[in-house]
């Protein structure tokens, strides 16, 4: 009971962001018990909403440790506060949630188990020993479970599970751990494991369920796994014949798999964990951390073939803890999807789709409402980046310096990810990937009806990448027509460009230097290697690489050969590939020669591009790495960036700026290419070249950036993955006194510019606003 007075008076919070799924209302509910005040506090659309009320002084104390002292996994975006009189309260209370009003509070991503969790999970003496679905206020899932907003167990994938009495005391009990943790769950009234043979029949139940799947991953087995965010195709990471089996039925043959372990002392002695490492694994995000492999490690050499990189995480789930413990070996842990499909999320769908795959399924009952994949990030350049954003990423928002108009967009076509701004907030999808298949595409659909429904957002615009093919495209303008709202083109690398000032809060025009694979132009042609010298409103282009014909058009992405002839073939014409100057006898017949170049010659299927990405994949393949065929996306300039790092020699070739009067600069590459070559004839390391083709690069983005004259320097593309070029970049920028802004929150790639699209469509606003 709380005394009244007539000194009391009533403080009024609206605090946004990251606040439900937390224990946001806990922590103030005892906060306020522990200072004697009254009031409630409750789950709103746009947040946690709250009223105390007593003394002038103990309000200001209970204002300061709300904000200095909040739940570790909460993120506080917005404050809304306002005195009022008091209303002589006499207790505190936590109220039923709002269901009312706009939409836009944060939904928490998954939380990885935490130490209290798995604690519980290890104790014989628990109710919850040997519990796959242990969670609390601090962990579990949250984004893979909320089908409505407020975040309230009725509005969640736990609705049918009813809560036994010893689950529906804590969940009551204001100082529990688990009070208002909506996917609360033990044995006796929560979700449990299924074992499911090749032929789709449940053949053992809970404990024996995971002893069936433990066993059969020891005996060399491919098995499915239902976890947080869809399932994993899991088996013996140590067994060169259990890993050919799963790459040779599921079809990927060379890409590199993740591995899950036990614990970071067990990461540790699979790879080498800087400083802070051990943080990322074991955090709530428990993402895969790519880091150089150890020798020695007993990893099958197929997990990651001609990689030094091994991707390693930790059990986001008690489940995948006590498999983990249960099979006592590391396991590839790697997409329940086959290539090009979306990650399977129920049990039915897997078992159809992946049915050819495994040796046996492992499920459960609790109903996964999206897909989230696992994120990946690796450290270079002095921070974490984010190379794929997923579980325990997203949804979280990217904070902006001022409001945007309800904008969705939509993305592009490789890497896809949507994103949907309300207020400051701009939303980032979970990561859906290459829209080429029809799964990829339904995917991609039910992510946009999600993010409308969850945010009942009703956006002003759509916007969209400019070219007319892709499907992201095509879909904008059917769903802007639908809703009378206009579709926005946004240039790909403008968006590139836009991301990265977006989610460094920076407001004024920076040069953006965009390189990536693949971008449709303003003048049709395939951009690639770009400057651009602008904001989110408009951009110039002040300069880019010279460009050249790819005989074939997205053959040559596949064939890193054809981009190689390509570059030698704007260096020394038809006359120089009869000589094959500098190409291997092996690496095409006469017949194939003739043909592509005269493709080249009448410019047949041949599109123009400036494409950063094929001169990484040209320069590799004349460097001998995976020249006829590359089997992924990347691999012959990330087989190149390798081959550099073992490069000691601090050589640049040149890279004259060619400055032209009302035109884009030319930063020509030719004069670097046909030294490269004659190094490589006279018998230069290659581990040499590809260092020195590194540094030139470098110094060509630090002349460009003299040219523009402005001082700061964003680094964008699907290139800036590289790590070595990226720090190449930033020393001799920061060296030359630009400043240099990288991305942090999102991917570097294609994965980071549907918030770029966003950005962009919103400071048109004034454009939109005019348009019917």
């Amino acid at each position: 009971m709380v005394e009244g007075g007539k000194d009391r008076e009533r403080l009024r919070m609206e605090l946004g962001g990251a606040v439900q799924g937390v224990g946001f209302r806990p922590f103030v509910y005892r906060l306020a018990t522990r200072l004697g005040l009254s009031g409630w506090v409750l789950n709103g659309t746009s947040g946690v909403v709250l009223e105390v009320e007593g003394p002038r002084l103990l309000l200001e104390d209970f204002r300061r440790h709300v904000l200095d002292e909040k739940p570790p996994h909460s993120r506080v975006n917005s404050v809304s506060e306002s005195w009022l009189a008091a209303c002589g309260s006499r207790s505190f209370e936590i109220r039923f949630s709002d269901p009312g009003g706009e939409k836009s509070v944060s939904v928490l991503p998954d939380l990885a188990t935490c130490a209290e969790c798995l604690g519980e999970v290890r104790d014989p003496a628990d109710r919850r020993h040997r519990y796959p679905f242990a969670n609390c206020t601090l962990c579990g899932p949250r984004f893979t479970i909320v089908r409505s907003l407020p975040y309230d167990r009725p509005s969640t994938t736990m609705a049918g599970f009813a809560l036994c009495a010893a689950c529906k005391k804590e969940y009551e009990e204001p100082l529990d751990r688990r009070f208002h943790a909506q996917p609360i769950a033990c044995p006796e009234c929560g979700p449990s494991l299924t074992f499911w043979n090749t032929s789709g029949e449940a053949v053992a139940t809970r404990e024996a369920a995971l002893s069936r799947a433990a066993s059969l991953l020891r005996a060399g087995g491919i098995v499915g796994v239902k976890g947080l965010g869809g399932f994993h195709l899991m088996c013996d990471a140590e067994s060169d014949a259990s890993v050919d089996v799963l790459r040779a039925r599921k079809g990927r043959f060379e890409k590199p798999f993740a591995l899950m372990v036990a614990s970071s002392a067990k990461a540790a002695q699979l790879v080498d964990l800087e400083d802070g490492d051990d943080r990322i694994l074991t955090g709530s995000e428990a993402p895969i951390l790519l880091a150089r492999a150890r020798a020695g490690s007993g990893i099958s050499t197929r997990v990651a073939p001609e990689n030094p990189l091994l991707g390693v995480m930790l059990p986001p789930t008690p489940l995948h803890h006590l498999l983990l413990e249960e099979a006592g070996i590391p396991l590839v842990a790697t997409s329940g999807n086959r290539s090009e499909e979306p990650i399977a999320i129920d049990e039915k769908d897997a078992f159809q789709r992946l049915g050819d795959l495994c040796d046996g399924f492992l499920v459960h009952d609790r109903p996964i409402e999206r897909h989230a994949d696992d994120s990946v990030v690796r450290r270079y350049a002095g921070g974490i980046r984010v190379l794929r954003r997923a579980r325990g990423y997203a949804p979280l928002p990217v904070r902006l310096a001022s409001a945007l108009p309800a904008i969705l967009a939509v993305g592009g076509h490789l890497k896809n990810t949507v994103a949907l701004s309300v207020e400051k907030d701009v939303f980032v999808s979970q990561h859906i990937g290459d829209l080429e298949t029809p799964e990829a595409r339904l995917a991609f659909q039910r992510v946009i009806a999600d993010f409308l429904r969850l945010y009942e957002a009703q956006p002003v615009a759509v916007a969209h990448d400019l070219h007319p093919g892709y499907v992201s495209t095509v879909f904008a303008g059917q769903l802007a027509r639908e809703r009378g709202v206009p579709a926005v083109g946004v240039q790909h690398h403008h968006a590139h460009l836009a991301s990265c000032l977006a989610e460094n809060g920076f407001a004024g025009r920076a040069l953006g230097v965009t390189w990536d694979g693949t971008g449709y132009g303003l003048d049709g042609t395939v951009w690639g290697g770009e400057f651009l010298l602008g904001d989110a409103s408009s951009f110039q282009r002040v300069a880019r690489l010279a460009p050249f014909r790819l005989p074939g058009g997205e053959a040559a992405i596949r064939e890193p050969r054809r981009a190689a002839l390509a570059l030698l073939f704007e260096c020394l014409g038809r006359e120089g590939m009869d000589a094959r100057h500098g190409l291997p006898a092996e690496m095409f017949t006469d017949a194939e020669l003739r043909v592509l170049c005269r493709m080249l010659e009448t410019s047949f299927q041949s599109p123009v591009t400036t494409s950063a990405g094929r001169l990484f994949d040209g320069v590799a393949a004349l460097l001998g790495l995976f020249p006829a065929r590359a089997s992924f996306e990347g691999q012959a300039a990330m087989a190149l960036e390798w081959l550099a790092e073992r490069g000691s020699e601090d050589g640049v070739y040149p890279m004259p700026l060619d400055v032209r009067t009302d035109q884009p600069a030319i930063l020509d590459w030719r004069p670097m290419l046909l030294a490269l070559i004659d190094d490589l004839k006279a018998g230069v390391a290659r581990e040499t070249l590809a260092a020195r083709f590194h540094q030139s690069l470098a110094e060509g983005i630090v002349a460009v950036a003299r040219l523009a004259a402005e001082g700061t320097v964003a680094l964008s593309g699907g290139c800036f993955q590289n790590a070595l070029l990226t720090e190449l970049c930033v020393r001799r920028l920061s060296e030359a006194g630009f400043r240099v802004l990288l991305h942090q929150q999102v991917p570097p790639g294609d994965g980071g510019i549907s918030l770029g699209q966003a950005a962009v469509a919103g400071a048109r606003q004034p454009q939109l606003a005019r348009q019917p």
